[in-house]
């Protein structure tokens, strides 16, 4: 990027303000433009400051930060991200936060200078980088104004026909899904449309902190046909269930001596660059089922889940990826399109249609 990422922080602690604006600006390629100290200064902030990006408190005085949200949405679009505490009334405002436009979070507690500064700062600045480089930033951001301001939501993107493209169908007897920043938003307009026929498992990967995972589970289990529950150890796989990696651990499947399969939640391997793992859930998916694993990656940062894709491939089996339009960081499919491992590559529209058209049969 020619010039630097202009950046505005909204905040009601100074010491916040302060340690999100050192991060940010630590890269020499972000500059914090403005601070904030409530989401009426905030709004403003974006008015007459233009940033490329804004991160946003929940909890504040006089405007909190989810009707910020939705004024700097309908008014003036600018990506969003979350300063989101780490409890269960955290996870469910930050998920409200991202049905309404914002397009990932940050832990607020890791916002706080601990032995973790240097991931937290590196997590925090990549974050932004790329979410400010995606190509089709602008072209979503309007689609939330017009979503807000009830205008027709005729998509502004020409888009090739997909309906008649399919995979096999060769009896999928499981169906294996990462995912990554823009993720939950995505999830709910894919795990929603699932047909009540699907009577296989279906595993997911969601790069989320503790508490986070088991509000998107029941978030998306009371919107869907389907049963969505967050994974659990020990607990027997049943078909037709969808199951969430708890944050923080690791989810992988095992077969017992009596046929069944089993969840197992473990917080290693421990050196893995994200716990919950795709690569570490896909591969156990792929030695359970083998070619029979429907293997799905979606929107996120990185190449998590590339790995094992490439050892579905080798053992004959297929996958999706999300097209770079419908992505709000093209990144993790990007990796299985460019290698040549994406048997279909939709817009996020399309994908459960693809999953239902060749599992619920």
């Amino acid at each position: 990027m020619s010039r630097k990422i202009k950046a505005v922080v909204v905040d009601d602690s100074a010491f916040m303000r302060k340690s999100l604006s050192l991060m940010l600006e630590s890269s020499g390629e972000i500059e914090v433009v403005a601070t904030a100290r409530d989401g009426i200064e905030g709004v403003e902030m974006v008015k007459t400051k233009f940033p490329d990006i804004v991160t946003m408190d929940i909890e504040m005085p006089r405007m909190d930060g989810l009707t910020a949200l939705q004024k700097i949405m309908k008014e003036h679009p600018t990506p969003v991200l979350m300063v989101s505490s780490l409890t269960t009334e955290g996870a469910k405002d930050t998920l409200k936060a991202l049905e309404y436009g914002a397009v990932d979070f940050i832990p607020k507690e890791l916002s706080y200078v601990n032995v973790n500064i240097i991931k937290i700062k590196e997590d925090l600045v990549a974050k932004v980088k790329a979410i400010v480089s995606q190509k089709s930033l602008s072209l979503r951001l309007k689609r939330i104004q017009n979503l807000n301001s009830n205008k027709s939501t005729v998509s502004i993107i020409p888009r090739q026909d997909y309906s008649s493209k399919s995979i096999p169908q060769i009896g999928y007897r499981a169906i294996a899904l990462g995912i990554s920043t823009g993720g939950p938003m995505s999830l709910q307009k894919v795990i929603p449309v699932l047909s009540k026929k699907l009577s296989i498992p279906m595993f997911i990967v969601q790069h989320m902190p503790p508490k986070f995972t088991k509000s998107l589970a029941e978030r998306l289990n009371g919107l869907s046909e389907v049963e969505v529950k967050e994974a659990e150890d020990r607990e027997i796989v049943r078909g037709g269930v969808v199951y969430i990696a708890p944050g923080g651990f690791h989810m992988t499947v095992d077969k017992t001596g009596n046929n069944h399969s089993i969840i197992s939640i473990s917080d290693t391997p421990s050196d893995t660059l994200h716990r919950p793992s795709v690569d570490v859930m896909l591969n156990s998916v792929i030695k359970v089922y083998g070619k029979y694993a429907l293997g799905v990656i979606m929107t996120g940062m990185g190449r998590d889940g590339a790995d094992a894709i490439k050892e579905l491939k080798i053992k004959g089996g297929y996958s999706i990826a999300q097209d770079e339009d419908s992505c709000v960081v093209y990144g993790m499919p990007k990796a299985i399109v460019d290698a040549g491992y994406a048997d279909l590559v939709l817009p996020l529209d399309n994908i459960a249609n693809a999953i239902n058209k060749a599992c619920a049969i």
